[in-house]
């Protein structure tokens, strides 16, 4: 067996832990950490000071870091909020992102900055729902009317774009489109089969002795449970021919839908969940997207440069314009605040590029170009967005006319998860 060493590991988790504790230092630099953790990376990595670049270990962990992450993205999805007018607005917002995505991307195709119009468009539409909450959450409006329709509307856009994502690198293998449909359908049941079984398994009041007594010992029965669905549906995905994106993110999501006792039963599930992707996993993988972040082909031509604030430009445009089917419900003020929110996007573009890279639809000068517009992205819009709503009247506390409310009642695991998400944001 050949020597594995850590040294490599050993410095991109370094930089993992220097990211959030150097933004600790100035709590109003609203920068999220994830901007430092990538931006470390490229300093340490090949195309800087060459400290670290990713060999075996750094590539593992990263790998299940990418996987952790859009497991708790799914994890975030509450089909609670995805009801009545609300599913529908948000929906038909969605739609008209991606069509105008599809058109940035013929647009940025016919001028020969990228090689696939859908692959740009599908990056265009996406959100990273994980910014955008702390975000509302600081402001004060996340059981607003407002906030409700923008977790939605992120919601929607982060499992739109993953399943889209999904369905064109599996088109573009020998399975036909109307085959790929027919897998995804396979896939669905599939995950309708386990979330039932496991329904059932929790009615069982012996299970559920068991599992409470196990659950914060150092069994941590449900945090291994929940790894082996994570591992399980992205395993599943890979063999159907689908990116092991969307498996991570519908083990979060169905975890999300079944388990609705979590405020009783075990409180602090989700925290310990949230512990291990971002204490441990996730750090890694952005850092290690940094390291192969490829500075010298965003740099080798000033034209490359160039194409950073024009894809910025593209990623505002897609969901700004969109946002125009807001303006009857919130008005002009508050539509153009969501949708600077919904322009926040980095996770879905690292992880995305990364795929695309490897699968050669799009060129190292483009990826690195992305990645560039993605930071400053996240780096402009939260900060931009919160100074607008506290410039701004405040947004309506009424939820939405619903039988039933669409957010759920506040409670102490929630507060314990805003937490979380204010250390994970650099707040």
């Amino acid at each position: 067996m050949p020597a594995v060493h850590f040294t490599n590991l050993l410095i991109v988790v370094a930089a993992g832990l220097v990211a959030p504790l150097a933004l600790g230092f100035f709590p109003r630099l609203r920068i999220p950490a994830i901007v430092l953790e990538i931006v470390l990376g490229i300093v340490i990595g090949p195309s800087v000071l060459g400290w670290a670049k990713p060999d075996l270990p750094v590539a593992i962990l990263a790998l299940v870091g990418l996987a952790f992450l859009l497991f708790l993205g799914g994890l975030e999805f509450d089909v609670e909020r995805l009801r009545g007018r609300l599913l529908k607005l948000t929906a038909i917002g969605f739609g008209v992102s991606f069509a105008i995505a599809i058109i940035l991307g013929l647009g940025l195709q016919a001028g020969g900055f990228v090689k696939s119009p859908l692959f740009v468009a599908i990056v265009l539409v996406a959100t990273s729902l994980g910014v955008v909450f702390p975000v509302l959450k600081d402001s004060g409006n996340l059981t607003s009317s407002f906030g409700q329709l923008v977790i939605a509307a992120s919601s929607i856009a982060e499992f739109g774009s993953i399943v889209l994502l999904s369905l064109f690198f599996s088109g573009m293998g020998s399975t036909s489109t109307s085959g790929t449909l027919i897998l995804l359908g396979v896939f669905g049941v599939v995950v309708l089969v386990v979330g039932l079984a496991i329904s059932g398994f929790e009615r069982s009041m012996r299970l559920g002795r068991v599992l409470q007594r196990l659950q914060d010992t150092t069994a941590q029965i449900r945090v291994r449970a929940a790894f082996v669905l994570l591992i399980g549906f992205t395993a599943l995905a890979g063999s159907v021919g689908f990116e092991t994106i969307l498996g991570a993110f519908a083990a979060g999501a169905l975890l999300s839908l079944i388990d609705r006792d979590e405020a009783m039963t075990h409180p602090e599930f989700r925290v310990k969940l949230e512990a291990v992707g971002f204490g441990v996993f996730i750090p890694v993988f952005f850092v290690n997207s940094g390291v192969q972040f490829d500075l010298n082909a965003l740099f080798a031509h000033a034209s490359t440069v160039a194409w950073v604030p024009l894809f910025l430009l593209a990623i505002y445009l897609a969901h700004g314009l969109s946002a125009c089917v807001y303006v009857r419900l919130l008005g002009r003020y508050q539509s153009a605040i969501a949708g600077v929110l919904q322009s926040t996007s980095l996770t879905f573009v690292v992880a995305a590029t990364q795929i695309g890279l490897g699968l050669g639809v799009v060129s190292r000068a483009s990826a690195a170009a992305l990645v560039a517009a993605g930071l400053l992205s996240v780096a402009i819009s939260p900060t931009l967005a919160l100074v607008l709503l506290r410039r701004g009247r405040p947004a309506s506390a009424a939820p939405w006319d619903s039988p039933s409310p669409v957010m759920p009642v506040v409670t102490a695991q929630d507060r314990a998860l805003s937490h979380v998400e204010h250390v994970r944001s650099g707040a």
